[in-house]
């Protein structure tokens, strides 16, 4: 399944992607966030020097940091890169469900699919919001929640009582298969059951789709206490490597 997943997100950005070498490489029009800037290897990739050199040229030429995402083990191209000074920023599991649990939802939650561009502003106040991501929200953020869309993903607003309080989308299908991700809900409402309930939903369009759910997310208490609970299992790890 890794490589399915692995497969999967190498089309997720082929689309918009340039070429170098082995790699495929997402730029992000909109600005130098590391989250979407990043390159993906080819499967057996056997990058050489020369061959990570330009990928490093072509990340400088933009004023972006050399990064790249991919799933482990990929002992190859992870000797190739620590050859050239690229050091692991994070491993971040991956899970994947076969059987959702579903917890009961927060009494006055709503969640919706949304496509506007007052309820993609306020998916993205949300997201900035929870993931400590400075400055003004704006048109830029709204223009990357649309690229989502145009490519067949969905994007998910929870709001408490009328107010904005969750976020999360998931992506287009790729080879039956989903991510799942962004899931969001602002510090001054955890706890509630909110992102439970933003990730059960997400997870279940997943799966009316007739697609196989999966997601990443950052070691420690979410991935027993939120995913396990909905019945995620973790099935191997996602690296991010980077050259400073």
């Amino acid at each position: 399944m890794l490589t399915r997943i692995q497969a999967a997100l190498r089309d997720a950005i082929r689309a918009d992607a340039e070429r170098v070498g082995p790699f495929l490489v997402r730029f992000d029009e909109h600005g130098d966030d590391l989250s979407v800037n990043y390159a993906v290897p080819d499967e057996g990739a056997a990058p050489t020097a020369g061959e990570v050199a330009a990928l490093v040229a072509a990340f400088r030429a933009r004023s972006r940091t050399p990064r790249l995402e991919y799933l482990r083990p990929s002992p190859v191209v992870d000797a190739a890169l620590a050859a050239a000074g690229f050091t692991v920023d994070h491993l971040l599991p991956v899970m994947a469900v076969d059987d959702l649990v579903v917890p009961p939802p927060p009494a006055g939650l709503t969640i919706e699919a949304v496509t506007s561009d007052e309820d993609l502003l306020a998916v993205s106040v949300v997201q900035n919001t929870a993931f400590d991501v400075a400055g003004e929200v704006g048109a830029r953020d709204v223009a990357r929640q649309r690229s989502l869309l145009r490519d067949d993903g969905v994007i998910v607003l929870a709001r408490l009582a009328g107010e904005p309080a969750g976020a999360g989308a998931c992506t287009a299908p790729k080879h039956g298969l989903s991510q799942v991700a962004g899931i969001a809900v602002p510090a001054r409402l955890r706890g509630r059951g909110i992102a439970s309930a933003v990730c059960a939903d997400l997870t279940a369009r997943v799966f009316d789709a007739g697609c196989t759910p999966f997601l990443e997310t950052e070691p420690g208490w979410k991935v027993t206490r939120l995913y396990g609970a909905l019945g995620y299992r973790t099935i191997g790890e996602s690296a991010s490597i980077s050259l400073k």
